[in-house]
């Protein structure tokens, strides 16, 4: 009954994660140009910016061999889930993990299907429209990652070395990489004895 229902906890947050994560992107780029931001507060805007699926905007490899990767990054981690699912492992742990999983797969719906099903977001111009499958901006494996949320929350002062006039926080990034964030930090503070060589390669 425990092993079924921490299964259930499980599924229940990563779906519902990655329901969330899709709508506030499809909201923002069906009503957003390239690079349109909203003012919340002094500290906290909309910014709509695109990327090839890097956490927090940055971008180090194409689109499709990020997509790859994480797909295999994804899969292995679902592994390792099942482990602790299996082992009995405390509730915060399962929900933790579920987190970075959800997180990467609401990323990589982007990567798949984005390009198949959206025109594309150009510079204050009109916003992406959602279109028939195969007649969007790019290929499977093609989209580009939607970011929105930003954090200004100061500016160093200018005499400062190094970091003079920069924003502090200057990253833009989604409620994907917020649930991979939030989920791997908790894990490694909270739930870092279970992290041994057993659960991610198993039993040898």
């Amino acid at each position: 009954m425990h092993k079924n229902f921490r299964s259930l906890v499980a599924v229940g947050l990563i779906v519902g994660i990655v329901l969330i994560d899709q709508l506030i992107k499809f909201e923002i780029k069906t009503n957003f140009s390239l690079y349109e931001s909203l003012e919340v507060t002094s500290w906290f805007k909309l910014l709509f910016t695109e990327n090839t699926g890097s956490a927090f905007g940055m971008q180090f490899v194409g689109t499709q061999y990020l997509a790859l990767f994480r797909v295999v990054a994804i899969s292995w981690f679902c592994v390792v889930l099942a482990r602790f699912v299996r082992m009995k492992a405390p509730y915060g742990l399962i929900v933790c993990a579920s987190m970075v999983i959800a997180g990467a797969l609401g990323n990589i719906v982007d990567n798949m299907f984005y390009g198949l099903i959206f025109t594309e977001s150009v510079p204050y111009g009109e916003p992406a429209t959602c279109v028939a499958l195969g007649e969007g901006y790019g290929s499977f494996l093609s989209g580009k990652v939607d970011n929105m949320f930003y954090f200004p929350l100061f500016t160093w002062p200018s005499w400062m070395p190094w970091v003079g006039g920069s924003i502090f926080f200057g990253a833009i990034f989604n409620f994907a990489d917020a649930s991979i964030s939030c989920g791997a930090v908790a894990l490694a503070l909270f739930y870092y004895k279970y992290l041994t060589r057993e659960a991610f390669l198993g039993n040898k």
